[in-house]
């Protein structure tokens, strides 16, 4: 993210007083797709587990976020072709079950959570449905499942969203500029 916007992580959250993890989560999607669409890969496949997922899914409900519940499913395809599709593997696998088979495979893997995700709803949303999980025992399978094959359908969109390409970086956008570019112009614009 350093070079592209011009700033890491930790500066961006203080210059735009935007969540440290809607930062940095703007900009990996962007990255990949970024780096997919320019060398030809058609697909992006990312390492969210079944934690990952129904941590996801529970705040958007919670929240009633109507356009990332849309979205919500182990894999997505191209609607543009600089988008490439995305597909997660590993979102029926629970974070303790990636983590074993990384360990048995001798794959490293990191184990301590992202030190700038202290007071992230995600982690809030994932200590409840740990909670919730050891009550009853594949709690967030059935929420996560459950919606997926009984409830993902009637959150689908009627009509697709329009897509157009940004102004200045010629990536995909729903506007006129992407979310990644007016994120790097609002901290140019702040540090001088």
């Amino acid at each position: 993210m350093a070079a592209r916007v011009g700033a890491g992580v930790p500066e961006v959250q203080k210059v735009t007083r935007r969540p440290t993890c809607s930062a940095c989560g703007l900009s990996k999607r962007y990255l990949m797709n970024r780096a997919a669409v320019d060398h030809g890969y058609p697909v992006i496949a990312t390492g969210h587990n079944l934690d990952d997922e129904a941590a996801v899914l529970f705040g958007n409900v919670l929240h009633w976020q109507m356009d990332p519940i849309s979205r919500q499913s182990p894999a997505l395809a191209s609607t543009h072709p600089k988008l490439a599709r995305r597909v997660k593997p590993l979102y029926r696998l629970s974070e303790r079950e990636t983590a074993a088979y990384a360990f048995l495979r001798g794959i490293d893997y990191i184990v301590e959570e992202c030190p700038f995700a202290k007071g992230a709803t995600s982690i809030t949303h994932k200590q409840i449905l740990d909670r919730l999980e050891e009550a009853s025992p594949g709690a967030k399978h059935n929420f996560l499942f459950g919606f997926l094959d009984k409830a993902r359908g009637a959150f689908e969109r009627v009509e697709p969203t329009v897509l157009n390409e940004c102004a200045v970086c010629g990536q995909v956008t729903t506007g006129e500029i992407c979310a990644f570019c007016k994120l790097g112009d609002q901290v140019k614009r702040r540090r001088t």
